[in-house]
């Protein structure tokens, strides 16, 4: 670790009733290399767990974009996670054969050859004909789940939240059984960058994610990082700087922010296993930017 180091605010641990709700206790957390730092690995890689990796706003075939993509297949190489999250924006400008190749294919060669999988949500600069294409694993929807082990998935089109993706998403988390829900798509409901909340979006689903449920919430579409101090028991994490970024372009008076980093890109990793659930966001430059453990207890 660098010799010029600050603390992060907090450690989340999460405890939940039977109805979903969480509560959280903040304990300290993990120092954090400001400057360039080899290669520091916080999960903690339990048998059998489920482990992938985020992006979001990425796809501008800028060298920025293809040096975080490398730093993640660095981190593959011993985390061994085996899947991506896309939060939109996966294209930006044209979207033609040639685009993809050079906003997707050649970035992520690597992982791709590695037999990585990607999971895309349409961001606002996204072509709906996206879901299309097969790398994107969306099987020509806008809005769709997966299970994998103990977590299930569940992206959405926060672009155009019609009242059909509403009832779907209604129906789907109530037969969903899963300790670990996670909702991801473009637009943030907390944020404290450029954009800020979408206040529409979050009244319509704030309260579908508290009647079911749901753990924790990823979205990009503002240049930074940014984890939220959790709202309503919903854990939010932003990450839109995966190769567009704003810099500085965090409110630096805030109450609802836990972490901010916007001075560079970053990708996030997370594994789930049980009760328990580990992050770790990366900046391109190689440090440790935020990281931390939530549990999840049952009531009884």
């Amino acid at each position: 670790m660098a010799s010029d180091q600050f603390r992060t605010k907090r450690l989340a641990v999460i405890s939940a009733t039977a109805l979903g709700m969480l509560l959280f206790n903040w304990l300290p957390a993990f120092n954090v290399a400001a400057q360039s730092a080899p290669m520091e690995v916080r999960l903690p890689l339990a048998d059998k767990s489920v482990r992938f990796a985020i992006i979001g706003d990425n796809g501008n075939a800028s060298r920025a974009q293809t040096e975080i993509a490398e730093r993640m297949e660095e981190y593959r190489g011993k985390v061994k996670f085996d899947f991506v999250l896309m939060l939109g924006d996966n294209l930006y400008g044209g979207k033609t054969p040639e685009d993809y190749k050079r906003k997707f294919e050649e970035p992520y060669k690597a992982l791709l050859d590695g037999g990585v999988k990607f999971y895309a949500a349409l961001g606002n600069h996204d072509d709906p004909n996206e879901r299309f294409y097969k790398p994107f694993n969306m099987n020509g929807q806008r809005y769709y789940s997966f299970r994998k082990g103990d977590a299930t998935f569940f992206a959405l089109d926060s672009t155009y939240m019609d009242a059909t993706q509403m009832e779907w998403l209604d129906k789907e988390l109530a037969k969903t059984n899963t300790p670990w829900k996670f909702a991801y798509f473009h637009h943030p409901l907390y944020s404290d960058a450029r954009h800020g909340p979408d206040l529409d979006l979050r009244a319509r689903l704030e309260p579908v994610f508290e009647k079911y449920g749901v753990n924790v919430v990823l979205s990009g579409h503002e240049h930074v990082y940014e984890r939220i101090m959790p709202q309503k028991g919903v854990a939010y994490f932003i990450l839109g700087n995966s190769g567009e970024l704003r810099y500085h372009d965090l409110h630096k008076i805030t109450t609802i922010m836990a972490k901010g980093f916007d001075t560079d890109r970053t990708f996030g990793m997370f594994e789930v296993k049980g009760k328990d659930l580990a992050f770790q966001i990366v900046s391109r430059g190689g440090q440790t930017v935020d990281s931390g453990m939530m549990v999840l207890e049952l009531a009884k």
